[in-house]
Parts: structure tokens; sequence; C-alpha cells
């Protein structure tokens, strides 16, 4: 009992950091998993700490969403954008090629790449902003970029920075769209989970709460301190730390 609660606590640290931060969640969970067995990993553990994160980043953004009367264009802006991902998600998902793309390999370099793209994109100072310059123009560019997070390695929160970014809105306001991004994107993959959940008999036990709990406490503190720390500093941090990981997995790999 106490080992489970442990196991835990670690995917929920997991999960809940990496999933807002430019460093992939997924990778993190995949290499983690391979590297130690979890015994109390399963897809519907998988599914609490996703459903974790959805309620935090929800909760942390409550104002804005519940202000629909003066937010209504941007809402609407995050439900367009968030549609490519939904759908190449499903076939993806759909089809199984989304399991044939959880390689050590393809982490590697998918970690290495996209981290020196998001450097790039994050030297110059920008100044747009979500209330005055996002548009479904500007979204819609987001979103393709967004599908390059299937790949495990990429980071869903690191591509649509990068993709801010590039098209130069500020680093607070390119973090609060990717925040935003990520409620329908949560909220698709925590469908699927639980439609497979529901199609096959599943135990639910004091596990599913403790990983919803804690998930949801990593995730919004996450958010928070992330937010502070970028108004004041760079991306660098981050793509430091994946250019290290990268390293690390090539040194095992090759």
């Amino acid at each position: 009992m106490f080992e489970n609660i442990i196991e835990v606590l670690i995917l929920s640290a997991i999960q809940g950091i990496s999933e807002f931060l430019p460093i992939s969640s997924s990778a993190h969970l995949i290499l983690v998993s391979s590297l130690y067995e979890f015994k109390s990993s399963s897809l519907l553990i998988d599914i609490s700490l996703h459903l974790g994160s959805l309620f935090a980043i929800i909760y942390y953004f409550k104002m804005d969403l519940l202000d629909i009367k003066n937010n209504k264009r941007l809402l609407s802006l995050i439900i367009v954008g968030s549609i490519p991902l939904i759908i190449v998600g499903y076939v993806l998902y759909s089809t199984g090629i989304i399991y044939e793309l959880r390689d050590v390999k393809v982490i590697a370099w998918a970690t290495l790449i996209f981290g020196v793209v998001l450097y790039v994109a994050d030297r110059n100072r920008f100044d747009k902003k979500i209330s005055s310059n996002l548009n479904l123009r500007s979204i819609f560019f987001i979103s393709i970029f967004q599908i390059l997070s299937l790949i495990p390695g990429v980071s869903r929160a690191g591509i649509t920075i990068t993709a801010a970014r590039i098209l130069r809105f500020n680093r607070l306001d390119s973090s609060k769209i990717s925040f935003l991004l990520s409620i329908p994107a949560l909220s698709g993959a925590s469908f699927l989970g639980l439609k497979d959940i529901f199609s096959q008999s599943v135990e639910f036990n004091y596990l599913v709460i403790i990983a919803i709990l804690t998930s949801f406490i990593f995730s919004f503190l996450t958010v928070k301190f992330f937010l502070i720390y970028i108004n004041r500093f760079s991306m660098n941090a981050f793509v430091i730390y994946r250019v290290i990981v990268a390293l690390i997995l090539f040194a095992v790999i090759y």
C-alpha cells in the first residue's frame, strides 16, 4: 500500500511538473517507466494524472473561462486552435501509430531538435499580446505546430510556446496561449482514455483519488511559478535541460 502511494506521488510529480514546462511530460513518463517498473502504473492511473492536470489548469484560469462575455473571442480561438490536434491525435490513436512513436531514439532526437528550435525562437524580445494580436491566422499557425506534440519528446507546451514566439508574442502571453490550449488537449486525451476504461472491467480504488489530487497540486504550482519565472527570465534553462537529457539518452542508446 505505502509503496503504491509513493509510486503515484512520483508519477504525479512527473506529470504535473513536466506537462506545463517545455520539457515533454509523455517523454518523461515513458522514460521513467522504462527505467523502473511501477506496480501501480495503469491506464486508470494515467488518466487520473491527466485529469488532475486538467482540473488544475481550469481552476487556474477559472476567471478567464467564466468571463465568457469579455473573453468569448479568445475562448473561441482556443477551441478552433485545438481542432487539428484532436483530429490528428484521434487518427494516430485509433490506428495505433501513436504507440509506435514511443521509441527512445525518437524521444532523444525530438528532445534535442525541438529544444534548439525553442532556443532560436526565444532569442529576441517581442511584445505582441493576446488581447490585441491573437487572431484566427495566428492560432491556426500555432495549432499546426501543436500537432508535433504527439511525438514524445517534442513537448506540447514547448512547441506551442515556440510557435507563439515565432509569431512575436511576448514570453508571458506565449505561455498563457500554450496553457489555454492545453485544456482541450488534456480533455481529448482524458476522453479517449476514459472511453477505453469504460469498455473494460476496471476497478476504481483509493490510488485514483490520490493521483488526481496530487497531480492537481503539482500542476497548479507549476503553472503558477512558471508564469512568474518566465515573466523575468528566458527559456534558456529549459533548453539546457533538454540538451542534457538528450545527450544522456544518446549515451545510453549509442
